[in-house]
C-alpha cells in the first residue's frame, strides 16, 4: 500500500539515492554531479513541500518544490522535480505525488508550479498532463548535457484562485 507524506529528515538517503539514480539516467535533469546526503538534508530546511511515496516503510519517489525566483513578484510560484526509484517506474508514482505536490503547495499558499521537461522525456510528459499540468511552450537547446543541447518543454499548473 503506497503512502504519501510529508518528506521528514529520516528520508534524506533514499531522497539522495533516488536523485542520484536520475542523474545517472540522463532523461531528467542537467546535473552531472551525484548529491550527498547532507546536500539533499538541506533542501527539507526550505519551506516549501516536498512529499514521498512509500511503500512498506520504503522510499520509492518523491516530489519537491524550490524557489523559482529571488524576486518578489514571483513570490507565489514554484519550480518542481519529482522522482521515483528505478525500480519503482510505471506504478503511477509520479502522477499521485504531483497531485499531492500541488495540494501541499497550494496549501503553503502558492498560485503556480513550473518545471522544464527534456522534449524526449516522453513518460514525465505524460505523468505531468494526467496530473493536470499543461505544456505551455519549449525552450530550445536550453542547455547542453553531456555535450548535447537539450529541448525542455515548459509545463505549468495554476493552483487556487489562479485556476479559477
Amino acid at each position: 500500500m503506497v503512502t504519501v507524506r510529508p518528506a521528514a529528515a529520516g528520508d534524506v538517503e533514499a531522497i539522495a539515492a533516488i536523485y542520484n539514480e536520475g542523474i545517472e539516467d540522463r532523461v531528467a535533469t542537467f546535473e552531472t554531479r551525484l548529491r550527498t546526503v547532507d546536500e539533499v538534508s538541506a533542501w527539507l530546511q526550505i519551506d516549501l513541500p516536498c512529499v514521498v511515496a512509500e511503500d512498506g516503510g520504503v522510499v520509492l519517489a518523491f516530489a519537491r518544490v524550490m524557489p523559482y525566483s529571488d524576486r518578489c513578484v514571483y513570490e507565489g510560484i514554484g519550480e518542481h522535480g519529482v522522482y521515483v526509484a528505478r525500480a519503482a517506474r510505471g506504478r503511477g508514482l509520479g502522477v499521485v505525488l504531483l497531485r499531492a505536490l500541488c495540494a501541499a503547495a497550494e496549501e503553503a499558499g502558492l498560485y503556480k508550479l513550473t518545471s522544464r521537461i527534456f522534449s524526449y522525456n516522453a513518460a514525465s510528459r505524460a505523468v505531468h498532463v494526467a496530473a493536470g499540468f499543461e505544456e505551455v511552450g519549449i525552450q530550445r537547446r536550453h542547455g547542453r548535457l553531456d555535450g548535447e543541447w537539450k529541448d525542455c518543454v515548459l509545463v505549468e499548473r495554476l493552483l487556487g484562485d489562479a485556476a479559477r
